[in-house]
Parts: C-alpha cells; structure tokens; sequence
C-alpha cells in the first residue's frame, strides 16, 4: 500500500507540474567563444595574486623576495566542457604564468637589489563551475571545484652576486612555487562565487516591462547540463504591476528544443504570449471607450460584459512576429480567431455566436493596435548583461516557436563585473589553501 501511495501521489504531482513558458539552451557551438573571453578573464583575476614575502638566510647571506607579480598568462592547452551535475568544467595544461619580483640580498656589508622577470612553467588548472537555481529563482554558481599546480619555475638572477643567487635558487624557487600553488585556486573560487555571480545577477528574474506590466523569467529548477548542451526552463510569464500574485494557469504545450546547430536556442509557449495579453487587459491597457451612438446597443453591451466577465473569451489564439534586436524580443501579435460562450446557459451562447465576427472586428481595430504598440518596445531575453544575439533565426511549431542565434560580447566580461561587483573582502569568501594541489 505504501509503494501505491507513492506512485499515487508522484503521478498526482506530476499531472499538476507547471510546464516553462520560456527554454533556453546553450550549446557546444558556443564554449569556443564563452572560452576566448573567460580566458581574458581568468588572466586579468590571475594578476591579481598576491604572493607573501619570501625571506631566508643561508650562512652568512640573508635574501628577501618580495612584491612579487603575475603579469601574463601564456596557454599552450585549454579546453572548455559540459559535464552532468550541472557544471562547466575548464582544463588548462602546461601553461606558463610570467612573474616579476624584487630581489634583496645581504652578505656580510654588501647589499644587492632590484627587480627580475620570472616564469611559472608546467601550470596545469582544472576547475568547474556547479550552476543551480537559488531560492528566488536566479541562476547561481553554487560551487567551485579547483586543482592547480606548478611543475617548475625558472628565474635568471643577474648583477654583482649572480653566482650566489644560483646557489640559492633552488630555495628561492621552490619557496615560491609552493606558494603560488597555494594561491591559484582561492583566486579562481572568489571569481566563481562571487565575481561571476555579479554578472549572473544581471539576469532579469522579476522585472518591470513598462509601467503595466511585468515579466517572470525566475528558473523553475536546476540548469541542467549534458555533455553537449545546457538547458534551462523559466517560467516566461507576464503579471501586471498592480497584481504581483497574480498567475495565469498554464494550460499550453511544452515547449521543446532539439536543435544544436547553432550557440544558442530559445523556445516561447503560446502561455507567453497568453499571459502578455491578460496581463495587459488586467492592468486596464485595453479598455474600450465605446460610445453609444457609434456601437450598435446590443455590441455595445456584449463588449461590456465581457470586459466584467459575465461573458467569457475563451482561449483566444494569437499568431505573433517576432523580432530580436540585441537581447530585447519584439512582438507582434494578430488576433487568429476566439470563441465567446456565456456562463449563464448554453441558449445564451448560442445566441452570441452572430457577434464573433464584429467583436473580432472590434478588437482587431480597437484593442491590438493597443497591445502591439506596448509589445513592439521589446522585452529582455533572461541573457546577462553584455551578451547580445546575432544571426536569429525565428521557427514555428505547434504551440510553440523557436530562436536560434549566435552570441556576441558588446562588453567584456571585467567591464560588466565591475560595473556589477559587490563591495566584498576576498578572504571572506575563498576557501582554506588546501583547496590547491600542493
């Protein structure tokens, strides 16, 4: 009876599970571009190391390492994946990191300083990025996993004691090569969890679209990743401001994704469209003043009526144009054809059926103009800040349509995080130094 109950009440759930009104996936196609600039990225956060001063005596030779620097990133090997368990996994092997320090020696009276270019060799970093859906709905880097290590480090000492420096490199550089391990993978967590989640808070998850309405793009579960794409269901729907609880039942087709060609896909129910219309009608867009001597008293009445819903439209169909310019989707809606029933009788609906044609009549001329003057402005696609689409190919389906496009930087991933990043103390948010492979 127990394992009854349980299918009982997973079938019940799921009979009740709302479909998405929006999809989004990402595809392979696109890694190679989100790569060229995650990759600027991660050079631009690497500099940012800092690595404590290294001091030590040898005899009667006292030497201290400090202000050391990482100024470049040079990759011979990078990969960028999907992997199950929602994560985007980044691999570099033999990679080199440039350094530059500042050398103090004393022997004795004699002192020696300056500063001295040094290289990192044999770097090899893997990390992943585990996405999930927060309790508002956003998308969020919920975990960093990291292994960093340095094989090797080279440095050429030159000047009056270059000859002890050879002696003491091999101390030099193997203090600092385990300290530039140990410094690596906090630097990459702090850019996951709290630099990439500026950017992924840019997102639209509960915004305005004008002054009547707005739009819900909150996700509706985890991200999930296979080895060649990563989807995401949002709920796509419409509210308007005044009533912000406010849910239309979804009642469309599931909208479905199956194409791979291009970076990136985006699917639209008819609920989203659905949900645009009542929410307008609901904030008041599209109220008729309807002057009697103009309408015939009987339409007059009927329309009316149905604004107060004694008499119902019932799943008007809407067909719609799309457009996208950047990330904003432009709509245009024409009204296909509806049905007008009362809820008093069957004998009343029948007699409306002789005024479906001057009520399609009326809001073709009267109530879409209204609507597609609102939905031609544009709403945002759920992309963040500085990642546009280009190249959209809009498709039609059954219930739904689809858009397939490239993506574009119009910014760099540093100006939008910089723009967009918390006030936060680093230390508060990395992970113990063990994190890195010693």
């Amino acid at each position: 009876m127990a394992l009854f109950g349980a299918l009982f009440l997973a079938l019940l759930a799921g009979a009740h599970a709302e479909f998405p009104g929006c999809k989004i996936r990402v595809t392979s196609k696109a890694l190679e571009l989100v790569k060229q600039e995650g990759l600027r990225f991660l050079e631009q956060e690497l500099e940012t190391i800092t690595i404590p001063d290294l001091r030590g005596k040898e005899g009667h030779f006292y030497y201290n390492i400090s202000e050391v620097k990482v100024t470049e990133l040079q990759l011979t090997s990078s990969e960028l994946d999907f992997q199950p368990q929602q994560e985007l996994m980044l691999q570099i092997t033999n990679a080199s990191l440039g350094l530059r320090f500042r050398r103090q020696l004393l022997y004795w009276f004699f002192y020696d300083g300056g500063y001295i270019n040094a290289s990192a060799e044999g770097v090899s970093i893997r990390t992943g990025l585990e996405l999930s859906r927060d309790p508002a709905g956003r998308m969020k880097v919920s975990n960093v996993s990291c292994q960093a290590s340095v094989s090797r480090m080279h440095a050429a000492f030159g000047g009056t004691f270059k000859k002890v420096y050879d002696f003491l490199s091999t101390f030099i550089t193997s203090g600092m090569r385990f300290l530039l391990n140990q410094q690596i993978c906090p630097v990459l967590y702090h850019a996951g969890t709290v630099l990439l989640n500026s950017l992924l808070d840019t997102v639209p998850v509960r915004s305005s679209v004008d002054e009547l309405v707005g739009i819900d793009y909150s996700l509706m579960k985890d991200p999930v990743a296979s080895t060649s794409n990563l989807d995401m269901d949002f709920r796509g729907a419409f509210f308007p401001l005044t009533e912000r609880n406010w849910s239309l039942p979804n009642r469309a087709v599931e909208p479905q994704l199956q194409e791979e060609e291009r970076m990136v896909y985006v699917a639209f129910s008819e609920f989203f469209f659905d949900s645009a219309m009542e929410s307008y009608f609901r904030a008041g867009a599209l109220q008729l003043l309807l002057v009697g001597d103009k309408v015939p008293h009987d339409l007059d009445m009927l329309l009316r009526a149905t604004y107060f819903g004694s008499i119902v439209l019932l799943d008007a169909r809407l067909s719609a144009k799309m457009a996208l310019r950047g990330k904003a989707l432009r709509t245009q809606l024409d009204l296909r054809r509806f049905r007008i029933y009362s809820n008093h009788s069957a004998l009343e609906s029948l007699a409306l059926i002789p005024l479906q044609a001057p009520l399609k009549t009326m809001l073709q001329i009267g109530v879409m103009p209204m609507l597609n003057e609102r939905t031609w402005r544009g709403v945002q696609i759920p992309l963040p800040e500085g990642i546009n689409f280009v190249h959209e190919v809009v498709t039609n389906h059954a219930g739904f349509l689809t858009i397939g496009a490239d993506l574009h930087f119009a910014k760099g991933l540093r100006e939008v995080i910089e723009k967009n990043r918390p006030a936060d103390v680093r230390a508060s948010t990395a992970p113990t130094p063990s994190t890195a492979a010693v």
